[in-house]
């Protein structure tokens, strides 16, 4: 059934490094799909090489269970290898395996051409930079977009649709549940409930549990808002809690390890500097924040934010809060020679309001595309600023 729901976006950046010297790691946080991508690419390999000797492992089903170490994962691919074909090796969920880039290091070297997903950025700063630098290649995958969503459920672009995306978010397994809240939230609260204690808690031996879950509170009610060591003392002292900020930095790391959340650093658009702190913080998946914290519209403005902050790194732009002089743009995104600025807001209600979202944009001074994003009916542009419906904005592919 889910095989019917192609990615494509993905395939095509994968596609190229099919039966390339090179480890394809598909990273991203659970449930987001990466198992129905790594599926799709063993089809692709049976297209392109009728000969192929594919091995899938997932480590989240119990027939895997047995492969706990590198030696393990290398044992077992090994009695598998054809000398006559071409090897292709998928492995889900890698980082239930210890140590096993050692295992990947290899098999790399003996030629099998090698693929494998993993829900955890500690993989790729750690265990797979140490020992493979160089010889492996990142898709990150997200949640579905917007258009994807709409693709997905078979729904029109409009209100209620943008509605149910906010409210819902964008797992992919949402396109087998009713729109019911406690359907689907019940199903969004047992993924939360794994990323927590398993790619947290338990890799992390966390056992201040309560605290991390009031953590994730705190950035929900606090979303699109600088979180700096001064606040999170604050509210250590607000929760009568003696733990370090070293401690709850570390907490935020690994939520962030779990793309769970993203951390979005200030840049000064004059200097390119960028801040070491007062970052901003996302949801990967608005859904999730839901099923923990309920949607309420009084944060609808912020909820804006993390849209455009999700489309914006979906099109694979690397997104920055900017700093110019002493106003803030709130998002600089970059691709390649592409530079935008993009203010957010629910609504533009009067000319005061229009000009402080257009105004800050207006200042400055070169001739990258600006916009401003809100859900008025009638955007017009202003004074050769571009101004975008929310829904336009996000399904706008560029």
């Amino acid at each position: 059934m889910e095989s019917i729901f192609i990615r494509e976006k993905y395939l095509q950046k994968v596609k190229p490094f099919i039966g390339k010297n090179i480890i394809k790691v598909l990273t991203g946080q659970r449930r987001v799909g990466k198992t129905t991508i790594l599926k799709q690419i063993v089809d692709l390999v049976d297209q392109q090489d009728k000969e192929a000797n594919t091995i899938y492992i997932n480590k989240e089903l119990n027939e895997f269970k047995h492969l706990k170490d590198h030696e393990d994962l290398y044992q077992y691919v090994k009695s598998r290898l054809s000398d006559n074909e071409t090897n292709y090796v998928f492995v889900d969920e890698i980082q239930e395996i210890k140590e096993f880039e050692i295992a990947l290091r290899q098999l790399f070297a003996e030629g099998v051409d090698l693929y494998c997903t993993g829900s955890n950025a500690k993989m790729l700063s750690g265990d797979l930079a140490t020992h493979l630098s160089g010889r492996y290649i990142e898709f990150h995958i997200n949640s579905l977009s917007y258009s994807e969503f709409m693709k997905f459920h078979k729904l029109q672009n409009n209100t209620e649709t943008l509605n149910k995306y906010i409210r819902y978010g964008g797992l992919p397994y949402l396109v087998h549940l009713p729109f019911d809240d406690e359907i689907v939230y019940g199903y969004l609260s047992s993924i939360y409930d794994t990323i927590i204690l398993k790619d947290i808690v338990a890799r992390y031996n966390i056992r201040d549990i309560e605290f991390l879950e009031r953590l994730v509170e705190y950035l929900s009610d606090n979303l699109g808002s600088y979180v700096s060591s001064k606040k999170i003392s604050d509210f250590l002292k607000a929760q009568r809690l003696s733990l370090s900020v070293n401690t709850v930095m570390s907490y935020l790391k690994y939520l962030t390890n779990s793309y769970y959340i993203n951390k979005v650093q200030r840049m000064d658009i004059i200097g390119k500097k960028r801040f070491e702190i007062n970052d901003k913080y996302f949801f990967s998946d608005l859904g999730l924040k839901h099923s923990i914290i309920p949607f309420t519209g009084s944060q609808i403005g912020n909820i804006f934010e993390n849209l455009v902050y999700n489309h914006l790194i979906n099109n694979d732009y690397k997104v920055y809060i900017g700093k110019h002089q002493d106003r803030e743009i709130d998002f600089v995104a970059q691709k390649g020679n592409e530079t935008k600025y993009i203010q957010v807001a629910y609504q533009l209600p009067d000319e005061k309001v229009r000009e402080r979202e257009f105004g800050n944009l207006l200042k400055i001074k070169d001739n990258y595309e600006k916009i401003v994003v809100s859900a008025d009916e009638f955007a017009e542009d202003y004074k050769g600023i571009k101004h975008m419906h929310i829904n336009q904005f996000l399904v706008d592919e560029n």
